[in-house]
């Protein structure tokens, strides 16, 4: 007779009591997981996560009060936790998974990791670190009401980074507020900043300098404090920022030096932020007005929507709408509200005006009416239930690996919308691992598009080694027969080389370079295709087939535009994720693999392809859907924050 202790065998349960798992993230997702991984019976947890905790936070991540404000979301969510099960031993690490402490020797302690992220970056780091390890992750992420729960397993199963991802669509609110890096950042931040300023205001959508990013402050009594300063904290007011633009009148230059000067010269105080970052540069708009060129009046040719204007052209842009929407406000009544729509003319110019000139201010390249209308989604909600759905995944796929039942662990969809079969979650199959992906093929080998004469080492080890191979210490050799080191990750050893370009260290078409990251166990093989053909604002492109496999240059090349994650999160965040079930038994789907069926108000399906599967009902081949992404009808899956799925918290 099989014996019980609770509702799994006693084989399992003491299982449970003595592994040690690994939680990355204490957000909305890892707050779940935590309560259940106790209640479950997990006994030895160690949980990671940088972010303080935030007002916004309070409605959806439970662990934490009003009086844990400022406080590490680690620290408290392991005292909350330990509310439910007193016995259990949980270690808390306020701190970046992505800090070199936390090596492949870390990660080797441990049986299972869940990734509890919001962005592309970390997840990158942390799937390598497990590839490294051979431990198994199980990947998760939420975007509104769509989540997605998936299990890596080295050599068995793709890795997180096997299939290309869709450009991030959600993030840390410390980017969009501190230190955006894209222009999706900063567009953002405007769509934010029009609710704060003429719409429905929500804390999750502050816009002024977070004085709590973690980033800023290391020292956790350092952040706590800046999260519970006076409101006369610099010259950033403690009030409704309507209630100020009220105060005003809504003057529209005023509304300018706050928000592009006065803001930006606050940001610049927190110089942690700016060690490895190009530090911003405010704008004045009477510096500005009289430094006016009559060439910036002139309108340019072609489309008026595809027209990039100068400085002062959208500082006249962003003077006109905030006059046209405060009157619309005025006419509307007290206490009316104004909703953005991007079929709005002053809304979408005022959008337009404030992301462009928040991308100046960033050192960006600044963007037409057009592209930004483009860019300028839906918002994805953070939903609490959508949390809770998904930690119950992770909890089912973990028990399913720690029986040693590996084989029958499944990516989970959870649609909006019930599929064909009236279902809301979805199990697929796990597919292998690809042979061209750049992390875990036994030789990862990439070949990037670049002009050699344009493109410098500073940019090859930040945009291109970093952002978008995801890099976090590396070093990088010339394959010239020299051994010629062009980038050390030992600090000041190979700093000269930054300024300079490519060719001037003897790389031309078919050079070969070796990078390195000795924290990740990682080495790529990078082949440099030279080409003085890239599209307008774009550096480099990733080909993403090795040389010999490719196509000549000269033909349609399927190639992979790079964009980077700022976790461009960055991990980001993305955030593909899929997510594991459990036993069939226990499982709440039927065991049976399913196409990945979700409404089309809910998603579309991803240009990838992956192979198909038999229907174990039908007996019919279905396409699986292996990442999902949001659509403009509704948020759908696509980290992380990214991917799959974007994980909000």
């Amino acid at each position: 007779m099989v014996q019980l202790v609770g509702s799994l065998r006693k084989e399992l349960a003491d299982s449970l009591s003595t592994c040690k798992v690994l939680v990355v993230g204490a957000g909305g997702i890892g707050c779940e997981l935590l309560k259940n991984l106790v209640l479950t019976g997990f006994k030895n947890i160690e949980v990671i996560d940088l972010d303080t905790i935030d007002v916004s936070n309070l409605n959806r991540q439970f662990l934490f009060q009003k009086k844990h404000v400022g406080k590490s979301k680690a620290q408290v969510a392991k005292e909350s936790a330990l509310q439910f099960c007193p016995s259990a031993n949980i270690i808390a690490y306020h701190d970046s998974v992505m800090n070199p402490d936390y090596n492949v020797e870390f990660f080797r302690k441990f049986m299972l990791v869940m990734n509890a992220l919001d962005n592309r970056a970390a997840r990158n780091h942390v799937n390598r670190m497990c590839l490294a390890a051979d431990i198994p992750l199980i990947e998760s992420g939420t975007a509104g009401y769509l989540g997605q729960v998936t299990v890596i397993k080295k050599g068995m199963t793709e890795c997180y980074e096997c299939q290309p991802k869709p450009t991030q669509k959600t993030f840390p609110g410390c980017t969009i507020r501190n230190t955006p890096s894209e222009p999706i950042h900063c567009i953002v931040w405007a769509k934010y900043l029009f609710n704060q300023l003429f719409g429905e205001e929500d804390a999750d959508q502050e816009v002024s300098p977070d004085t709590a990013d973690p980033e800023a402050a290391w020292n956790p009594e350092e952040t706590a404090a800046r999260a519970t300063a006076s409101e006369k904290d610099g010259d950033i007011k403690r009030i409704s920022t309507k209630e100020w633009a009220r105060s005003t009148g809504y003057d529209s230059v005023k509304l300018f030096n706050k928000l592009f000067k006065d803001d930006i010269m606050y940001l610049l105080t927190m110089d942690k932020l700016w060690k490895k970052r190009k530090a911003p540069t405010p704008l004045d708009w009477q510096q500005l007005e009289k430094s006016v060129r009559p060439q910036e009046e002139t309108p340019g040719s072609g489309l008026k929507d595809q027209q990039v204007l100068g400085v002062w052209g959208y500082c006249q842009l962003f003077q006109h709408s905030v006059e046209t929407l405060s009157s619309q406000l005025q006419e509307k009544g007290e206490g009316a509200e104004l909703v953005w729509d991007k079929d709005d003319p002053p809304a979408m110019d005022f959008v337009t005006a404030a992301s462009n000139l928040r991308m100046h201010i960033f050192s960006m390249n600044m963007k037409s009416r057009f592209d930004v209308k483009s860019m300028a989604g839906n918002i994805i909600p953070a939903i609490a239930t959508t949390n809770a759905v998904i930690a119950g995944l992770i909890v089912l796929e973990g028990l399913k690996i720690l029986a040693g039942e590996l084989e029958s662990c499944r990516t989970i969809f959870l649609n909006k919308c019930p599929n064909l079969r009236k279902k809301l979650l979805v199990p697929c199959v796990l597919d292998p691992p690809s042979a061209n992906c750049y992390v875990c093929a036994s030789k990862p080998e990439v070949t990037v598009k670049l002009n050699v004469h344009k493109t410098m080492v500073l940019s090859l080890q930040d945009r291109i080694l970093k952002e978008r191979f995801g890099m976090v210490a590396p070093d990088v050799q010339i394959e010239d027969g020299k051994g010629t080191i062009l980038i050390s990750s030992e600090e000041g050893e190979t700093e000269a080389n930054n300024s300079k370009f490519l060719a001037d260290f003897g790389i031309r078409n078919g050079s070969r370079l070796q990078a390195d990251d000795f924290l990740q166990d990682y080495t790529l093989l990078i082949n440099v295709l030279h080409t003085e053909e890239l599209e307008r604002d774009v550096e480099f492109e990733v080909v993403g087939e090795a040389p010999d496999k490719a196509p000549p240059p000269q033909t349609n090349q399927e190639e992979v535009n790079s964009i980077t994650n700022g976790n461009k999160d960055s991990a980001q965040p993305s955030t593909s994720s899929k997510a594991p079930a459990d036993d069939d038994d226990i499982m709440i789907v039927d065991s049976d693999e399913e196409e990945a069926v979700s409404s089309s108000s809910a998603a579309t399906v991803s240009t990838s392809t992956k192979r198909k599967h038999p229907d174990a009902e039908t007996g019919e081949t279905s396409t699986k859907r292996p990442r999902t992404e949001q659509s403009s009808a509704a948020a759908a899956p696509t980290d992380n924050d990214d991917d799959d799925i974007i994980a909000l918290d």
